[in-house]
């Protein structure tokens, strides 16, 4: 649904965004990740059309942003990372003027915002000034303005920035609600926010796109090791002589945990997976075994690799 092919920002001298290409899928929840000045907010920027790219191309369907930035803007909703508020008015004053601006016509008014505030959860407030209600309610607002039009797209640049932790967990749950009808594309650097709403991940480090994929194959593509933890009645030792049977496994360490079990660790290749091997090896022993699970490197891990060590 969305394009981007070949995308460079610059500001004077300085390259925001590098060269980059990526697709969005109609009806994906997208995370752009990365860290704080990687080039998140700039390219959001030009797929909504505020800023022209330097060089490259968007595609939304068959527009681009190029030539067809009008249509292309009827087609999206947009939070940008300041909440775009005028604060004297009234919650529904402020809204009927947006609907203005985006060519709601008066007949059609009521019916539309009945429909946003009651996704959006402004049943309650809607002839308030906005200056007088939380932080979350104000973003409730500024979703609602984002989606008055009823967009194909919803664009949110870092949409809990600032709010408490309740507020947090109420518009991640509007978010989750929206992105049911809704391509979104949510701009973070908050890790739980990716975690929690995305199906797929893409990071940006430095105006580069340093990594794309769902969450368990982020994991598994940018880890060295997996990690195979069990716990089990036996001792060194005799895990030591397994690893000689399964050389691919990599002995990290031993714990007693209670009585003769022990809790051991081991690594190996993501690629060479050990499991049926070793729980074969452990049946043949007639060892107990009581837990035997594999241990994914974390989303946090795959993020601190990727936008401070360096990446691959």
């Amino acid at each position: 649904m969305i394009s981007l092919e070949n995308l460079v920002k610059d500001y004077g001298t300085v390259r925001a965004v590098d060269g980059i290409t990526f697709e969005i899928n109609e009806g994906e929840i997208l995370g752009f990740l990365g860290p704080n000045g990687a080039g998140k907010s700039t390219t959001l920027k030009m797929i909504t059309c505020y800023l022209n790219p330097s060089e490259g191309n968007i595609k939304v369907g068959d527009y681009d942003v190029i030539n067809n930035s009008e249509e292309i803007r009827s087609l999206i909703g947009y939070l940008p990372e300041t909440n775009p508020l005028y604060l004297d008015m009234t919650v529904y004053d402020y809204l009927k003027y947006v609907a203005n601006m985006r060519g709601i016509k008066e007949s059609a008014f009521k019916e539309v915002f009945k429909k946003t505030i009651q996704k959006c959860g402004l049943n309650g407030v809607v002839a308030k000034p906005i200056h007088t209600l939380s932080k979350g309610y104000k973003q409730r607002v500024g979703l609602a303005q984002a989606i008055i039009h009823d967009p194909k797209i919803l664009i949110l640049d870092e949409p809990t920035s600032g709010l408490d932790p309740n507020q947090i967990v109420e518009i991640r749950e509007l978010i989750k609600e929206l992105g049911k009808e809704k391509t979104v594309i949510l701009s973070s650097h908050i890790l739980q926010e990716v975690q929690a709403l995305c199906d797929r991940i893409v990071i940006i480090n430095k105006g580069k796109i340093v990594a794309d994929g769902s969450q368990d194959a982020l994991k598994e593509d940018y880890s060295n090791r997996s990690r195979l933890i069990l716990h089990i009645d036996t001792n060194r030792e005799a895990l030591i002589e397994m690893t000689g049977v399964i050389p691919s496994a990599k002995l990290v360490s031993v714990k007693p945990i209670q009585g003769e079990f022990v809790e051991a660790v081991f690594e190996y290749t993501p690629t060479n997976d050990i499991r049926k091997e070793m729980f074969d090896y452990i049946k043949g022993k007639d060892w107990t075994l009581l837990e035997f699970h594999r241990d994914h490197i974390s989303l946090e891990e795959v993020f601190r690799s990727l936008t401070i060590d360096g990446g691959k």
